[in-house]
C-alpha cells in the first residue's frame, strides 16, 4: 500500500543573522521537537498562499513569500511528506505562540544545540551550508 504525500510549505524567516524555529506542542506528532513555521497546502491553494494563511494562523503575522530555498521529500512510517521550505520576511506583526510551545531565533552555528524533526535534517544542512558565519560579530 502505498503511503499517502503531503505536500506542506514553511518559512525561512530571518532577522538580523538569526532565523525563526517554532517548537511542536507536546501533544502533537513530533512533539516538542523543532520546526519552521508552515503546513499543509490546502486543496486550491499556491504554496505562497498556504504559507501566508498558516503563519496568520499559527504566529499572527502577516508574511511576504519570497524565492524557494529548497525542497525536501521525507518518508514517516505513516506518511511522506513533500515539503518546500521559501524565504519569507514579516510585514506584518510580531510573532506569538498561538501554536507552538516557543519560539527562538537561532544563528546557522546553534543548528546542532536543538532538536528537529526529521524532515528539516537535510534543510538545516543546507542552511549552514549557505550561512557559514552569517551572524559574525552580532
Amino acid at each position: 500500500m502505498e503511503k499517502r504525500l503531503v505536500e506542506v510549505v514553511a518559512a525561512l524567516i530571518w532577522r538580523g543573522g538569526r532565523f525563526m524555529i517554532c517548537r511542536r506542542p507536546a501533544h502533537k506528532a513530533c512533539g516538542l521537537l523543532w520546526e519552521f513555521v508552515g503546513g499543509k497546502v490546502e486543496a486550491g491553494e499556491s504554496d505562497a498562499e498556504a504559507l501566508v494563511r498558516e503563519c496568520r494562523e499559527e504566529l499572527d503575522v502577516e508574511v511576504n513569500v519570497g524565492a524557494a530555498f529548497m525542497d525536501v521529500t521525507h518518508e514517516y512510517p505513516e506518511f511522506t511528506v513533500h515539503m518546500t521550505l521559501y524565504e519569507a520576511s514579516i510585514r506584518e506583526g510580531e510573532p506569538k505562540l498561538l501554536e507552538h510551545a516557543d519560539i527562538r531565533w537561532i544563528s546557522p552555528d546553534e543548528i546542532p544545540l536543538y532538536e528537529f524533526c526529521p524532515a528539516d535534517r537535510d534543510i538545516l544542512a543546507e542552511i549552514r551550508k549557505r550561512h557559514p558565519s552569517v551572524y559574525a560579530g552580532a
